[in-house]
């Protein structure tokens, strides 16, 4: 299959090291990875033969074996998700809780986009906490318990959990892109204070993280623990 043609959520569960390249093109490759390479970067306005060269430049260098996701054991992949993730995940949303507030409050009278954001950002940290919660306490116990046999109430768990966690990923996602979208990919102005370069700084790393985090989830655990459950 032409690289054109692949999904970009499966060219980065092939090779992890193009995740690098799509968040330096601003390609979103969890929530948007069931599209094309070539329908990502037409939506994108960015060069497909520029993204296919490097693509193509990297897989000539020898690949890191210990970022080969997809090869990881479920239960493996949900601890880590948990310890490298939800931790920042949740370190960092009351940081930014804050930070959005503070310039809303300082400098939303000039940029009034700085008051949606805020709110969305509150949104998000609404969501993700109760969304992390139910992960670490109901959908990836049942992960690990059907790893360990067949069980019908762990597969309703898992084919149930799984459908509504998607749904809240595509919030939190498209929440994001609006953000990014409102701060021109989170551009300091002129009279931006360095409280006003912290927070974006910090929430351009929050949406680098959140990709990686959602991809993990939508294109490799939760496809190999939906195909367990429906055995």
């Amino acid at each position: 299959m032409e690289l054109w043609t692949t999904q970009i959520g499966d060219l980065v569960t092939s090779d992890f090291r193009i995740a690098s390249l799509f968040q330096e093109a601003g390609l979103d490759f969890c929530c948007g990875g069931r599209m094309t390479l070539q329908e990502a970067c037409e939506k994108k306005g960015i060069s497909l033969v520029s993204i296919c060269e490097k693509i193509e430049k990297l897989k000539m260098s020898e690949p890191d074996s210990s970022k080969n996701f997809k090869e990881w054991d479920l239960g493996f992949m949900c601890d880590y998700i948990v310890n490298t993730h939800h931790k920042y995940v949740l370190k960092t949303l009351p940081e930014l809780l804050f930070y959005t507030e503070k310039i809303a409050s300082v400098h939303g009278g000039r940029h009034s986009e700085l008051v949606e954001i805020a709110t969305l950002f509150s949104e998000i940290n609404r969501e993700l906490s109760q969304h992390l919660k139910n992960e670490e306490e109901v959908l990836f116990p049942a992960i690990k318990d059907i790893i360990k046999g067949k069980s019908a109430a762990s597969a309703g768990i898992i084919i149930n959990e799984i459908a509504r966690m998607t749904a809240e990923h595509e919030f939190a996602g498209g929440a994001m892109d609006r953000i990014n979208e409102m701060t021109d990919n989170y551009s300091v102005p002129d009279d931006g204070c360095n409280t006003y370069s912290v927070a974006f700084r910090t929430l351009k790393q929050f949406e680098d993280d959140l990709h990686i985090h959602v991809h993990l989830e939508n294109n490799i655990l939760y496809p190999g623990a939906l195909k367990i459950a429906n055995q």
